[in-house]
């Protein structure tokens, strides 16, 4: 059996069962390139310091990064016979280097020292999101480059509503993105925080320079409170909070996508190469990916339940139960991660159906609210006119008739304000084109929107 950490005290070995039970290295095997370097920073501090002497912290330093360099090739082998990664290369270090390994735990505890790996690993994967997120950005806003003067019904309620040009609905995709981009660097700022030096919850009495290994390892804060430095997993909390939100988004486009592709919609066509058939049914395409996109959504917020559950009743300071933070958050980065780039696929290769845009927007209802602000404009109150419109729609529809086939006779039975300057506005380019409000439809303003992300996003 792996010799333990801890093992001093104990007169009898671990229970195999037990090993298992609370055996975290299949998990947290994904820290050892950040165990390692902040392994190295402080067997460096632990001799500028004068700690340990010079020449036993090189040969720590040496054999640490032997060791980091077989994890960057993908060469060191993980031994599940050890409680942790921190125990296995505690380990492969000794065997490495001999008894002088054992100076490296000086004036550190796992609690500081697992903190301050995951504080690392959610730096670096923070910024490898955010990169990721703005492919995905640079994808979406290609397309609506593509049909930037492309109009398609809005909806509100699944119900049409008014025309909207496609690239604008791509442009508000780029714009939730951009928050969730927001979100993470916010988030990066509480994470940026270093707090090896805190020992098990108290500090230490040896003379440590926990600014040298700030420095060293690139973080921009020192932890304040040794007690709250090993117990706090709020970092993690707001990370998954913000892969949460990051989901939802995802899920909300995959389900636009979902949508406007099917045969009732027929307003996209998405690439074959993210589509699956059905082993019994040869005629069906099937939108396997954004639907599972959509459905993993839950497990992102399962993630975040299950972090928050496990801190809810925990006492200061640290607790074996922290141990379970890792599992849902190296899962949900994993996920988001995937689907980041699976969907600058998508949209790289998305078709759009302007023939059955055109026959969607046929129905006049749609140029409601037009033809309602057109009456505004000759002086009627909104309320009025609203409800002016609204008969007109309803009597189009019970005798079937489309409003541009009525004549200022008929218009004029339902308000004299109608002259014949209305038909122009019977026409989804036109509607488009009227919208005088910053951030609208209007073809103006999402040029310009999109003049602006090709700098955002140095297109």
């Amino acid at each position: 059996m792996a010799k333990k950490l801890w093992g001093g005290r104990f007169n009898k070995a671990l229970a195999k069962d037990v090993l298992s039970f609370t055996s975290s290295i299949n998990i947290d095997k994904t820290l050892a390139i950040y165990d390692c370097l902040g392994s190295i920073a402080h067997a460096k501090m632990l001799g500028k310091a004068k700690i340990i002497p010079a020449k036993d912290a090189k040969k720590i330093v040496k054999g640490l990064k032997s060791i980091l360099t077989s994890l960057k090739k993908g060469t060191f082998k993980v031994d599940k016979g050890f409680e942790d990664i921190h125990s296995n290369i505690q380990y492969v270090l000794t065997k490495k280097i001999g008894k002088t390994a054992g100076r490296l735990h000086t004036a550190r505890s796992r609690n500081d020292q697992v903190v301050t790996d995951t504080r690392m690993y959610c730096k670096d994967t923070i910024d490898a999101l955010i990169r990721s997120i703005t492919l995905l950005q640079k994808s979406v806003l290609g397309a609506a480059k593509k049909y930037v003067t492309l109009v398609i019904p809005g909806y509100t309620h699944l119900e049409h509503a008014q025309p909207v040009l496609f690239s604008h609905l791509l442009l508000a995709y780029i714009e939730m993105l951009e928050r969730d981009k927001e979100r993470l660097e916010d988030t990066r700022k509480r994470i940026d925080v270093l707090v090896l030096g805190s020992g098990a919850l108290t500090g230490t009495t040896l003379p440590i320079d926990r600014n040298y290994v700030k420095k060293l390892l690139g973080f921009k804060y020192l932890s304040r409170n040794s007690i709250d430095a090993v117990s706090d997993r709020d970092f993690i909390v707001e990370f998954l909070g913000a892969l949460s939100i990051i989901s939802m988004h995802l899920s909300r486009i995959a389900e636009d996508m979902i949508l406007y592709g099917t045969k009732e919609f027929d307003l996209i066509e998405i690439d074959e190469r993210f589509c699956t058939g059905s082993s019994l049914m040869p005629q069906k395409k099937n939108p396997d990916v954004l639907e599972l996109i959509r459905g993993k959504t839950s497990q992102i917020y399962g993630s975040l339940v299950s972090v928050l559950g496990m801190l809810k009743g925990l006492p200061l300071s640290y607790n074996r139960d922290l141990q379970l933070d890792k599992e849902p958050l190296f899962s949900s980065i994993e996920t988001i991660n995937e689907e980041l780039k699976l969907l600058a696929g998508l949209f790289a290769s998305i078709k759009i159906n302007k023939k059955n845009a055109g026959k969607a927007l046929k129905d006049e209802t749609i140029f409601a609210t037009d033809i309602a602000e057109y009456l505004v404009g000759k002086g009627i109150a909104f309320r009025d006119a609203h409800d002016i419109t609204g008969k007109l729609v309803k009597y189009c529809e019970k005798h079937n008739k489309n409003i541009s086939t009525l004549d200022i006779k008929e218009l004029n039975k339902f308000s004299k304000c109608f002259k014949k300057d209305i038909f122009a506005r019977l026409n989804p380019e036109s509607s488009v084109r009227l919208k005088k409000s910053i951030g609208s439809t209007n073809p103006v303003f999402v040029k310009k929107q999109i003049k602006n992300w090709n700098k955002i996003l140095k297109v």
